[in-house]
């Protein structure tokens, strides 16, 4: 029997280390069978205080190399300053320099 696919994307977004990036899409390439769009709806369903902090989300960009914005639009700036205190660098435009992405084959 399959394990299901959010678990999967959990257990692979924790291993991305603290000051590393990682984007949608280069997560469900790893995980295999979903899309860009599913791991984003993964992020979205950590709800409680608990499962965020158990689940790295911030450290999952867009394809861009940019925080995605979210909900109320406040997460984008959350994400940012997580990224921030961790040690990640942006550009002017907001974009992740990518000697802080985690897994690399293909870069956004």
């Amino acid at each position: 029997m399959n394990e299901p696919l959010y678990p999967k994307i959990y257990a692979l977004v924790r291993q991305i280390p603290s000051g590393k990036v990682a984007s949608y899409g280069q997560i469900s390439k790893i995980v295999g069978g979903c899309s860009a769009r599913m791991v984003g709806y993964a992020m979205s369903a950590l709800k409680s205080t608990k499962e965020m902090e158990d689940v790295p989300w911030q450290r999952v960009i867009n394809s861009q190399g940019k925080c995605s914005t979210f909900g109320d639009g406040i997460g984008e700036t959350i994400q940012h300053k997580l990224l921030l205190e961790e040690g990640v660098e942006f550009d002017e435009q907001g974009r992740v320099f990518r000697h802080d992405q985690w897994w690399v084959e293909r870069p956004f």
